[in-house]
């Protein structure tokens, strides 16, 4: 019955644009390209073929299976001085032809590497539209990212827009090395965008509330203060639950799709491509360490076996050695070696000793010869006649 239920959810959560706006040809060479459906011009010729400050504006157009079945259609942009790559996961109402020149904008602007893609049942992408599908195809591009570009985890920043936020969580929820993530009109549940509930349900779609607590790199969150599709209180929500989070951006006045438009969505984007640019694995592993406590290390030069030994609350004091056959008697007369031992135990310690009264003469002097330990002396007030080093 869930299942029934998730799969006419997912009905009103996607609306793949029809006709697509672009389509996919074959060139001699093998090489695919894209053309827009209205034009049959070249995506490339249309957004002017010339150099941006990244270099040309060529795309590599991909087809890529994923393990459900479906042949998906991703555009990757190369930047020559890129060092990280940007995983972009779109909304629910767009395709890659529309999201062509936003991608070469964000190419030359952030100085990244590019990968978009179509989800099932999106553009030229086969199969329908699902959650199950969506984060299947997120997965497929990732896998293409690493074995044909060579981009590791460590170099790759996911970005997710609306219903996107869905397939990127996911994927970075079981990336622990990423390097970032964006959540652009992100929404905390499909559910939740419809109705405003604060409880589970088994029909929910993309469960963003989940996992977000599972991401563990820096994440970015960018939404409209006048979002009427996916309201505010959405992406603040999962800022305050982001476990790395950063500084965030509410666009003033700003709606659901319209925020590349504000000149403060491309300079805060551009701050965070930069900051996590700049942030080594030193600076990850030191703020990893501060979120977790950690047992302080023993000093190996410093022994710690007289700390113990009689600092006990009341009662019998105890020895940290238990092979010590007379250690259980040593109240009143220690005899172990611990407790005997000078500068150790607690016992000659007479301002913080737990047991033993205090010495109210100020001229006492610890024991020095071995006669004295024999003897049982071991109070200030009387005089040992037997002990001659008082």
């Amino acid at each position: 019955m869930g299942c029934v239920i998730s799969n006419l959810s997912a009905k009103f959560a996607f609306f793949p644009p029809s006709p697509p706006t672009y389509q996919i040809k074959k060139q001699e060479n093998g090489k695919l390209n894209a053309i827009y459906t209205s034009s049959s011009m070249p995506l490339t010729s249309a957004a002017g073929g010339v150099d941006d400050g990244g270099g040309s504006c060529s795309v590599d157009v991909l087809s890529l299976c994923t393990k459900r079945g479906n042949k998906i259609v991703a555009f990757y942009l190369k930047n020559p001085y890129a060092r990280l790559t940007l995983l972009y996961s779109h909304g629910n109402a767009a395709d890659l032809g529309q999201l062509f020149d936003l991608f070469v904008q964000l190419k030359a602007n952030l100085r990244v590497n590019l990968m978009g893609y179509d989800y099932s049942g999106y553009g030229e992408s086969s199969g329908k539209p699902t959650e199950l599908n969506t984060y299947a195809d997120i997965e497929a591009v990732y896998e293409c990212l690493q074995t044909e570009y060579g981009v590791s985890q460590e170099d790759l920043i996911l970005y997710g827009q609306s219903v996107g936020s869905g397939p990127t969580l996911h994927l970075a929820s079981k990336l622990p090395r990423l390097r970032g993530v964006v959540l652009h009109s992100a929404i905390l549940s499909g559910l939740r965008v419809v109705c405003h509930v604060d409880c589970r349900f088994c029909f929910d779609i993309y469960k963003n509330v989940n996992k977000i607590r599972n991401v563990k790199c820096p994440t970015l969150v960018i939404h409209g203060t006048e979002d009427d599709v996916v309201n505010w209180q959405h992406g603040n929500r999962l800022w305050k639950m982001a476990k790395d989070p950063y500084e965030p951006l509410w666009v003033k006045g700003g709606g659901h799709c319209n925020l590349e438009l504000y000149p403060d969505y491309i300079r805060h984007l551009y701050k965070f491509i930069y900051d996590m640019e700049t942030m080594t694995t030193k600076t990850q592993l030191t703020k990893i360490k501060l979120k977790v406590r950690l047992p302080k290390k023993p000093n190996p030069g410093k022994s710690t076996a007289g700390c113990y030994c009689c600092c006990i609350k009341v009662g019998r004091p105890r020895c940290p050695k238990p092979q010590c056959p007379t250690c259980n008697k040593c109240f009143g007369k220690p005899k172990c070696p611990d407790c005997l031992g000078l500068g150790r135990c607690c016992c000659f310690n007479w301002n913080s000793c737990c047991w033993w009264p205090k010495l109210k003469c100020p001229d006492v002097k610890l024991l020095k010869c071995p006669s004295c330990l024999k003897c049982g002396c071991f109070t200030c007030l009387g005089k040992c006649g037997r002990c001659s080093c008082w």
